[in-house]
């Protein structure tokens, strides 16, 4: 797993980001969290989700953590199961999942729930780097002032990074956020897929395929639309893409 290009001169380790790594496989662990040390990371793992929950609840008390990577098949649960505690408790934690199931709707699955990535075993560890690099940055955001976008009682945040209907946040993974700002930035034009993903790359991300679009627009209205069946935020146009509504009434 060592790789020079992570040899990176390494910021002092105040200054370190810190992830959660959730990984019973012992040696991979011990692989990834040495990979990591390199290229400048502070690392704490987990070997099942009962550990996780517990370093996560520490955190609280002390430096956060930045990130979390999450292996699917623990001893005494699922990593997604960590993934929806998150989400339920209104926690933004950027996450990337790790898994040795094939199964796309594994894939789907997550991404429902709230990761922010999904990456395969085995992997490169120059790809593992990266993509966790790119779910930080999005959760960071891009310097500058921007101006609120609003749409009657949807109020958008680029500043913050926030989607709020009257005024209450609500909670957004990273690449969730990134796509409704691309939409919410061209109302009233229908966008293809392939231009959403275009929009969302340009800002980091590394989830390329084109149905996670589907996937995560879903997720998108079940968090703002009031009806989510008869959305009236974001429009799909069969065939063609979707549509952020420029009227939104009743929304």
């Amino acid at each position: 797993m060592s790789d020079s290009n992570a040899n990176a001169t390494a910021p002092p380790i105040a200054a370190r980001p810190r992830v959660l790594l959730v990984e019973d496989d012992l040696r991979l662990g011990q692989m990834v969290e040495d990979y990591l040390n390199e290229a400048g990371w502070t690392v704490r793992r987990a070997t099942t989700l009962a550990q996780s929950l517990s370093e996560l609840d520490g955190s609280h008390q002390g430096p956060g953590f930045d990130a979390a990577i999450l292996d699917l098949m623990l001893p005494d649960g699922d990593g997604l199961d960590l993934c929806r505690r998150l989400r339920g408790g209104g926690d933004d934690l950027p996450v990337l999942v790790l898994s040795a199931r094939g199964d796309p709707l594994d894939r789907v699955i997550g991404l429902e729930l709230g990761a922010d990535d999904y990456l395969p075993k085995p992997f490169e560890p120059r790809e593992l780097l990266a993509r966790l690099r790119a779910i930080v940055r999005r959760r960071q955001g891009l310097p500058g002032a921007t101006p609120l976008l609003r749409f009657g009682r949807l109020e958008i945040d680029p500043q913050a990074r926030q989607a709020r209907i009257d005024g209450e946040a609500r909670s957004l993974t990273g690449y969730q956020f990134d796509l409704l700002l691309a939409l919410a930035r061209h109302p009233g034009r229908v966008l293809s897929r392939e231009f959403l993903l275009d929009a969302v790359k340009s800002s980091g991300a590394q989830d390329v395929y084109d149905r996670s679009v589907d996937v995560h627009i879903s997720r998108i209205r079940a968090v703002l639309e009031d009806d989510p069946r008869h959305p009236r935020r974001i429009l799909t146009l069969r065939g063609a893409g979707y549509v952020f509504a420029r009227s939104q009434d009743g929304g």
